[in-house]
């Protein structure tokens, strides 16, 4: 009788295509800051920490009863409320509900959008050189070749097949201004690339005002070829609800919306109606700006007294900071002061003498690591 052999032995896993994961690297560091007398100040993961609004916590308990599927596509009510939102917040005009399509958070669809998109060996995905690190997984899950820019506009678009802008950017906080917006989409068009703006931290502005992909003075009144990427985790605090759509050309979101059918990758109904009433009211939208103003504004004074030095920041929820040495020696020196911090070569080797700091704290922790710089 012939042996079995393991159908594991030698079979390449999806695992085998991903990077170590980062953030495991910052356990150590985050004991360290736990162990300081007054607690941990986390500072390096941009994850909400002030209430889900009261009218999205409303919306969603009238709808907890939803005993039935929700559809991918979401409800008419979440397509009007997307498309009335893109035409009032981003200036995009004509749209319909072709133009749109709700995902279950931003992550997923950066992690899987090169596979939806049936890309593979020989095909290229670009992202800025300092970048959330997602973009890479997400050509690497498909074997696709991922390649870095400073200039989209240098690349050779010989087998560019997926172009990822992200303004703000994540972890800089640099946005991209109008007419450079509309010399990359111009490019871009020129060489059959499609473009994917990661706009999720665009009401996120503070030193600059966001200007969205889908601006008719950036798109030229057209769609082609452009897609746009928001979320409600940072302005609505819905990070706990994977809230987040698409809008922009239906050539490109008409095939997702088929792959996602198929692969059951639907917003729950109660999120749907949720996000609803997250996009028809601004008001909350204001009051976290305020708050998240009002941390920055803290935040960046101390550690400027510090001996820190901020590039760019101009918008998002982050200050891209340096002590002009490596981040890693950075990120022990603020452990022992009990604040945690992302090293910036999390997000790039470009990023190795930087920290990328975090708004996402309360008022209290917020202060408590103004005091400890300023004491230090």
């Amino acid at each position: 009788m012939s042996a079995v052999s393991d159908p594991h032995s030698s079979r390449p896993s999806l695992r085998d295509r991903l990077p170590a994961f980062p953030w495991d690297k910052l356990e150590p560091y985050k004991k360290t800051a736990a162990a300081h007398p007054g607690g941990i100040v986390d500072l390096s993961v941009g994850t909400p920490v002030d209430p889900v609004p009261e009218p999205v916590q409303k919306a969603l308990i009238a709808a907890a009863d939803s005993p039935g599927y929700p559809t991918v596509w979401g409800t008419p009510e979440l397509r009007d409320a997307i498309t009335g939102w893109a035409e009032r917040r981003l200036g995009a005009r004509g749209l319909t509900h072709h133009h749109v399509l709700p995902i279950v958070g931003s992550k997923e669809l950066v992690a899987w959008l090169p596979t939806h998109l049936a890309l593979g060996p020989g095909d290229k995905v670009a992202y800025p050189r300092l970048a959330y690190p997602t973009y890479e997984v997400g050509a690497r899950l498909a074997r696709a070749e991922h390649v870095v820019y400073d200039d989209p506009t240098d690349l050779d678009p010989t087998g560019l097949k997926l172009l990822w802008l992200n303004s703000p950017s994540n972890p800089t906080g640099k946005v991209l201004g109008k007419e450079e917006l509309t010399r990359i989409v111009a490019w871009a068009r020129e060489h059959g690339v499609l473009v994917f703006s990661d706009e999720c931290y665009f009401e996120l502005g503070w030193e600059a005002e966001p200007v969205s992909v889908l601006h008719p003075d950036v798109c030229g009144g057209s769609y082609e070829g452009i897609v746009a990427v928001h979320s409600l985790s940072k302005r609505s605090n819905l990070a706990g609800y994977r809230a987040a759509f698409l809008v922009g050309d239906p050539a490109v979101l008409g095939p997702l919306l088929e792959i996602r059918k198929h692969g059951g990758m639907m917003t729950s109904a109660p999120t749907q109606a949720a996000v609803v009433a997250a996009l028809a009211d601004d008001t909350h939208v204001t009051q976290q700006r305020a708050r998240y103003a009002a941390r920055r504004t803290a935040l960046r004074d101390a550690l400027v007294r510090h001996g820190f030095r901020i590039e760019h920041s101009e918008a998002s929820l982050y200050l891209w900071a340096t002590r002009e040495e490596s981040c890693w020696d950075t990120v022990a020196h603020l452990a022992d002061l009990g604040i945690l911090v992302a090293p910036g070569d999390f997000y790039g080797s470009a990023g190795e003498k930087f920290v990328r700091v975090a708004l996402t704290a309360t008022d209290e922790r917020v202060a408590a690591a103004v005091e400890r710089l300023s004491r230090a």
